[in-house]
């Protein structure tokens, strides 16, 4: 093989010889962001060449999530933690919890981050300054990673296919009802991700297309607050005497279950997104009938994975299939 030199590398990082010489060896006066260009060149040139130990941690991928407090995202985040110890000392994976229901301060965070970054990964909820900032940023060249939602469809997109994960509720439940006429209902977060739209979507489309002695009544918005869900749920049920199916698109199960405790004699289908302690819990008293587990462990570890590719760090393919989501039942808990 050829040798790499260090001509070769500033051609890579479109810098001159004197820079790459100077990062190399670390003799300061270089800005961060060209630090960073010759960092890759030499990683992806396989430059042997030793980097000083001043550059741990210049590559920078920031993660942003929601919503620290839910066990689903408390486990993506575990994930990521894991995942960062295990990495390049010259990787730094940086979470950070923005707020969702304020979506113009989380476009600006976006737009501008509190320090440099290289690359993103980011669950964004779906408003126009969001995905302006997500497509400002990719247009900048800093890779972009939508991880368990998409509401950009032509940015990279690791997470489940939500669509099919409503259509797969749908089938549950409609095959194991079968026989017993009466109305499904489903309650979601809200409008403000996609993902959630799809799975309704999908879960609806079903039932449109088989439809038979079930009736789709109403989607209910209860934004993922126990209070909302045990209002919303308990005033269906009161109105409705014919619900037989519930969907849950959202992830936080521990309000609906307490209703639908009280209501046990009517024998509810639940099925729901999400494995967590409320869920097993659920899945085992036989309240719960179905959980639709998005697996937010194998997402953390192909987005970072399709980063690292983005970044020129490795160049082992990173599947583009949606992660299977998994389906648990009280006999395979």
């Amino acid at each position: 093989m050829t040798k790499v030199t260090l001509k070769d590398v500033a051609r890579e990082a479109g810098v001159g010889t004197a820079t790459v010489e100077r990062v190399v060896n670390d003799r300061g006066g270089v800005r961060p962001e060209t630090v960073e260009r010759v960092f890759l060149a030499v990683r992806k040139l396989d430059y042997r060449h030793k980097m000083p130990d001043a550059h741990r941690g210049l590559i920078r991928v920031e993660v942003i999530l929601v919503r620290p407090e839910t066990s689903f995202y408390s486990r993506m985040n575990q994930a990521f933690e894991r995942i960062a110890a295990l990495l390049d000392k010259s990787i730094n994976v940086h979470r950070t919890f923005v707020r969702e229901n304020d979506p113009v301060d989380f476009a600006h965070y976006i737009a501008n981050p509190a320090v440099r970054r290289s690359a993103l990964i980011v669950v964004a909820p779906d408003h126009p300054d969001v995905v302006k900032s997500l497509r400002a940023a990719a247009r900048q060249g800093t890779p972009v990673v939508q991880i368990m939602t998409r509401p950009a469809p032509e940015l990279p997109y690791v997470g489940i296919d939500n669509y099919a994960a409503g259509r797969t509720a749908a089938y549950y439940m409609s095959r194991m009802l079968f026989g017993q006429s009466g109305s499904f209902v489903a309650l979601c977060h809200s409008g403000a991700y996609e993902n959630h739209k799809e799975r309704i979507r999908g879960f609806s489309s079903y039932l449109a297309d088989y439809a038979g002695e079930h009736l789709f009544r109403q989607v209910m918005f209860d934004y993922d607050d126990d209070l909302n869900s045990m209002e919303l749920l308990r005033g269906a049920l009161r109105d409705d005497p014919e619900i037989i199916g519930l969907y849950t698109a959202g992830g936080d199960n521990r309000s609906v279950a307490a209703v639908l405790k009280d209501h046990a004699s009517r024998r509810i289908f639940w099925v729901g997104h999400e494995l967590s302690d409320q869920s097993r819990r659920a899945l085992r008293s036989g309240i719960m009938s179905i959980v639709l587990d998005q697996a937010p462990e194998i997402q953390a570890r192909r987005s970072i994975d399709l980063t690292l590719r983005s970044l020129g760090l490795i160049d082992v393919e990173v599947s583009p299939e949606p992660v299977r989501f998994l389906t648990i039942t009280p006999e395979n808990l």
